[in-house]
């Protein structure tokens, strides 16, 4: 879903990004409110502690609004490649988890995945990062930092159901709408097709997908979450080349290749581990 956020908001047109954030957060926040039309218990998940409401508003709206100041202050490619280092610290930063393991192979999967990310964002050039952007390349990074902690810290509340994130798109929407009030100029979609695609994008990379990331995190294998997640920048290249956006180059083969490999590498104990105790007359098995 998340690889599909590129395409659709190239298709909305020039809605400005914090309007474009309380549209598709509102149109996301509906899906859980609706939901609660034949589950109608589950409103009441809303009723969480203040610090589980701050973790959620931090970490959906924290992320955007980071991530958008720093496109204002830096030049987009840098910029997006720092903020696409949060799979990575979720994978380091899991070693501080309690019940979790960081191995080495999650450590190169990651890297692996990084390098193929690299490659995609920068095209293939080099990096000339500026002192004078600094201000925007700090808001990168601290963009990562919040996903990843959002992430991570999410794990611990693995109590809290994934009904929560509807409050939480609920106050995403209504932050972004305030920030779109203070510091944008109003921009409605032009036309049925940008009115879709904004549309397409509450319900899913801006949507659905953090309902099903939510749930991933708290009961997944999260260092082979973190390390998939370079799968994302992958998958939404191949979605702009079928759209016809972009040209398939041998560039993104290679990326495809490493971010694949990465992937494996870091998923090593799910994909190929060992049965234990299937010897004949064996009394455990694994």
């Amino acid at each position: 879903m998340w690889a599909m956020l590129a395409l659709f908001t190239d298709v909305s047109g020039k809605v400005p990004p914090f309007q474009l954030t309380a549209m598709t957060f509102a149109i996301g926040a509906s899906l859980g409110v609706i939901s609660w039309l034949w589950r109608p218990g589950a409103a009441r998940y809303l009723r969480q502690p203040a610090k589980v409401w701050l973790l959620g508003v931090v970490g959906l709206f924290g992320y955007h609004f980071l991530y958008f100041t720093a496109l204002r202050n830096a030049p987009a490619v840098d910029a997006s490649l720092i903020a696409y280092l949060w799979p990575l610290f979720i994978v380091v930063g899991s070693a501080l988890m309690p019940g979790e393991r960081l191995r080495w192979f999650h450590i190169l999967g990651t890297l692996l995945g990084l390098a193929g990310t690299v490659l995609i964002i920068t095209k293939g050039g080099g990096l000339g990062f500026d002192p004078q952007f600094g201000f925007g390349y700090a808001m990168a990074g601290l963009c990562a930092l919040t996903w990843a902690a959002y992430s991570l810290l999410s794990r611990r509340f693995s109590n809290v159901p994934t009904d929560a994130v509807t409050g939480f798109c609920i106050a995403t929407s209504i932050l972004s709408l305030l920030s779109h009030l203070l510091l944008e100029q109003t921009v409605w979609p032009d036309g049925m097709t940008q009115w879709l695609a904004v549309l397409g994008l509450g319900l899913f990379p801006v949507g659905a997908a953090f309902y099903v990331w939510d749930y991933g995190v708290k009961h997944g294998n999260i260092q082979v979450l973190g390390a998939s997640s370079y799968a994302a920048p992958l998958l939404s290249t191949l979605v702009l080349i079928t759209a016809g956006v972009t040209e398939p180059t041998g560039r993104v083969m290679l990326a495809c290749l490493l971010i694949t490999l990465g992937a494996v590498i870091a998923a090593k104990d799910m994909l190929f581990k060992r049965r234990h105790g299937s010897q004949p007359g064996s009394a455990i098995s694994n």
